[in-house]
């Protein structure tokens, strides 16, 4: 259902654009390799190949049924060769350009799968890290494949790795110029800014002594709070860094616990205090400074520091940072914390509550404390200006720089199901990219068997496919037995779209520079950093090469999308046991009282939520079925009604019903209009020779083009282009206006507006108002432009019509000329008003009734909205 939503929208907004008279390209291609396609054959024991065929089949006759105008000429897969040929080239342009590289890394391993398993993201500082696998593939909350059982194991790897990081500062740059005019949802540019987290800090050199004497490296520490130096009370290092390798080799003690630590979380309080090390706070070799300095500071290996983040070393400091605070506790629970920092205005009460004389944890800038000497008083700011303009003095002990939390994109995976890489490992010549005329590197056949009996990665044991020779020395080698990560071929596959039969190339500069940037993307928030923010990357990278050297001009920056539309998730209801928080199958519940649905089995009521669609909830709904009973369209109409498009849906096929009482008014409305028009569309009088009340349609025929053209172009608000066509199509089936003209004309308008959502509806009614011209599309048909000049306000305006002061009807009358307004003599403007009013059905029924009797006098207020019969 969440795909039958978005390309909904989708088509939508590609119709309207049609009928605008734009060129639109909204092509469809399958995103198919991956894990979930890889798992699923397993399940079965069938090829991954045939798995996804067979797949993609069906999902195309869904597309198909939904009325969508995708262009099919352009339709690809990614797990095709002809596709992932250039996937390869891309990534030995990368290759090429000291972008793609390999590296020893740290990641979670399945001993019996015999493969890289995920946290899904890795946690860093709070952050999340974009270098670690994202698909299916997981570990449990203990530990533990979700698939094999197994316990994980961290092992170091050799990956491959491509060089994210080398356009980080253009991919933070670059939001301020997608969130120009809301192109980009402010909540997915926080995200990647969140994600790129860039900061600015310093980093500190703190000197470190043995009682042995032996000689230690000067350790660096990052940190973006230099005014707490005074605060220090340890530090803390990553399992890797480099001086807890060197000692592990000979503490045996240590590692062990290093061995145990890559199995911890990272907010685990666990720590080992390094044996006979002790760090000097580099403020004491600053004179002035307070004796609390000079104190030799304990080392210890924690598991909360990682290695990727700064230098892989921290400063403790417990008075003034939660994480710090727990950790002393556990392990130097005795000894007094050192408070450093505090608030500037003494409103900030310190106090935990008034039952307690424990100070809470202040972690805010601040203004230094006594303990500090002769800083006591200083704002943070001045406070950490001075310290490290002081340590840069001495030796350079402090330098300003930045750090970043993305991290390089680790884009290799031991599996089958991928797109393989494209290099070849000869033990005399290293990593050798393959020739380009060599690619693609194909996939082997695998029999699906193959799965259900062995596990791991079945190109390593593919010997004839692993063995070739060296590009180079002609030697025998190895091919790479990973493939890559599947956001790299959705990082660029859109580009494809502009010339998807381009054999030589991943498509041609000259219609890239036509079609690319892509206009209008949609796609699910859950996408708002990893597949956005690489494609990004690869759209600039790309733009750097001759692919796409003008990076669609030099006010794009070689952004790959426009604009971005994030549609909301679908959810479904959902049935659990309120005892036992089990789901429920839809066999389990009785619906015999459809607004009371109980349990089968006891005969209680359900705990009911709304909650994402999946298979293990029973929640899900088959797309196709709902098509089969309601029709495509009105599906389509109801999936945009029911929400926003940025909100979640909720589900509700009950609601569904008032879509197709909707389009029943519709068509029998067409049932309404005379023969003759239907034949020969009659044409719209001038504006000044309509009558209030066909003034009043037509201005809000003007109204409601006007409101959802905006909602089309800009808002993208589809659930109230919905809401004004149903008010629309209310007005035009309540009016007792004869008028033709005016009528062909509301309703043409109407099924014109409404044919992006409705496609077929729309055209057969179409087919219906012109049965003279039987053959022409609707489509053909330009989508209706707002006549500005006719607002309501210039047009009519309403008009109250009293007896004696007491109210007897309303009617809408034309606005009353400027010139009647102004003249201060009120018989013109009684005269012109009540000749108005009697015009109306309303009106001459009133006069009609009323003709024998003499008024006093007429009073005409508030410009003709008024007008009382005194008599």
């Amino acid at each position: 259902m969440g795909h039958l939503r978005v390309y909904t929208i989708a088509d939508v907004i590609a119709r309207f654009k049609r009928m605008q008279g734009y060129n639109v390209l909204f092509p469809m291609g399958w995103d198919a390799f991956g894990l979930p396609a890889e798992n699923a054959a397993i399940e079965r024991g069938v090829s991954p190949a045939d798995w996804t065929r067979q797949n993609v089949g069906k999902m195309k006759e869904q597309l198909i049924g939904m009325n969508g105008d995708f262009d099919w000429s352009r339709e690809f897969m990614t797990c095709d060769p002809d596709f992932y040929k250039h996937t390869q080239r891309i990534f030995l342009l990368l290759h090429e350009h000291g972008l793609a590289y390999q590296a020893n890394s740290l990641v979670n391993y399945d001993p019996i799968d015999r493969t890289v398993l995920a946290n899904e993201q890795v946690c860093v500082s709070g952050a999340r890290l974009p270098c670690v696998v994202t698909d299916d593939k997981k570990v449990d909350s203990n530990g533990f494949s979700w698939r094999s059982g197994a316990k994980a194991k961290k092992v170091m790897l050799k990956q491959w790795f491509l060089r994210v990081t080398k356009y980080k500062a253009a991919l933070l740059a670059d939001l301020d110029h997608l969130s120009r005019d809301e192109r980009w949802p402010e909540r997915v540019l926080a995200m990647q800014r969140n994600w790129l987290g860039r900061s600015e800090g310093v980093v500190l050199t703190f000197s470190l002594s043995s009682p042995s004497g032996l000689q230690h490296r000067a350790l660096k520490v990052f940190t973006t709070r230099p005014d707490t130096l005074v605060g220090v009370q340890y530090i803390a290092l990553s399992a890797s860094h480099p001086l807890v390798v060197t000692l592990a080799a000979e503490d045996p003690h240590l590692k062990e616990f290093v061995q145990q630590a890559s199995q911890l979380s990272e907010d685990s309080k666990a720590g080992y205090l390094l044996p006979g090390i002790v760090a000097h706070n580099p403020l004491s070799l600053i004179t002035d400074m307070p004796c609390c300095v000079s104190a030799p500071l304990p080392v210890y290996v924690a598991p909360y520091v990682l290695q990727d983040y700064g230098e892989g070393a921290v400063m403790g400091v417990p008075g003034h940072d939660t994480r710090d605070h727990e950790f002393w506790k556990v392990h130097r629970n005795a000894s007094p914390i050192r408070e450093v920092i505090k608030p500037v205005h003494e409103t900030e009460s310190l106090l935990l509550n008034d039952k307690s004389d424990r100070h809470e944890l202040y972690t805010k800038p601040g203004m230094l404390t006594s303990i500090c000497g002769k800083l006591a008083g200083w704002t943070s700011s001045e406070a950490a200006d001075h310290i490290v303009q002081a340590l840069s003095a001495s030796d350079n002990l402090a330098e300003r720089v930045e750090n970043w939390r993305i991290r390089d994109w680790l884009i290799s995976r031991q599996r089958y199901w991928g797109t393989p890489i494209p290099i070849i490992h000869c033990a005399r010549c290293g990593a050798v990219p393959v020739p380009l005329e060599e690619l693609p590197v194909k996939l082997p056949k695998v029999d699906g068997d193959w799965f259900r009996r062995k596990s791991g990665n079945p190109l390593e044991s593919a010997e004839d496919w692993v063995k070739a020779d060296c590009p180079q020395c002609r030697g025998p080698a190895r091919r790479d037995t990973d493939t890559m990560d599947t956001f790299v071929d959705s990082s660029w596959y859109y580009m494809r779209f502009v010339d998807p039969h381009n054999a030589d190339e991943p498509f041609s500069a000259q219609k890239a520079d036509a079609l690319l940037p892509v206009d209008i993307y949609l796609g699910g928030i859950e996408h708002a950093i990893l597949h956005l923010l690489y494609a990004r990357f690869i759209s600039k990278f790309l733009a750097s090469t001759q692919l796409w050297p003008a990076g669609g001009g030099k006010d794009n920056n070689a952004e790959p999308f426009q604009r971005l539309i994030t549609q909301g998730m679908v959810h479904g209801k959902t049935y659990s046991d309120s005892r036992t928080g089990r789901f429920l199958r839809p066999e389990e519940i009785d619906y015999s009282t459809p607004s009371r649905p109980t349990i089968v089995a006891t005969g209680e009521a359900p705990s009911i939520s709304w909650e994402k669609m999946s298979k293990s909830k029973y929640n899900g709904v088959d797309p196709s079925k709902c098509m089969d009973v309601y029709g495509a369209d009105v599906t389509r109409a109801h999936v945009l009604f029911q929400a926003p498009v940025n909100q979640v849906l909720e589900w509700d096929e009950e609601r569904i019903v008032g879509i197709q009482r909707w389009f029943g008014r519709i068509w029998r409305l067409l049932d309404t209009l005379p023969a003759q028009m239907l034949q020969h569309q009659p044409r719209i009088p001038p504006i000044e020779n309509l009558t209030a009340a066909e003034l009043e349609l037509y201005s809000t025929v003007q109204q409601t083009i006007s409101s959802v053209t905006t909602s089309l172009s800009n808002t993208f608000a589809l659930n109230t282009v919905i809401s004004d066509l149903i008010k629309l199509t209310n007005t035009i089936t309540s009016t007792s206006i004869t008028n033709d003209a005016i009528r062909y004309y509301a309703t043409s308008s109407l099924l014109r507006m409404l044919a992006p959502i409705a496609p077929a509806f729309c055209e057969e009614c179409w087919e219906c108002l012109h049965s003279a011209t039987a053959g022409a599309s609707i489509f053909t048909q330009s989508f209706p432009t707002a006549n500005d000049a006719a607002s309501p306000r210039k047009l009519s305006q309403p008009c109250a019509v009293q007896e004696n002061g007491k109210l007897r009807f309303a009617v809408a009358i034309p606005a009353v000329p400027e010139d009647l307004l102004v003249n201060k003599d009120q018989s013109s403007l009684i005269a012109w008003v009540v000749a108005e009013i009697e015009k109306t059905p309303e009106g001459a029924k009133w006069r009609e009734s009323r003709k024998e009797r003499a008024w006093k006098r007429i009073v005409v207020v508030k410009g003709g909205k008024t007008v009382n019969f005194v008599g």
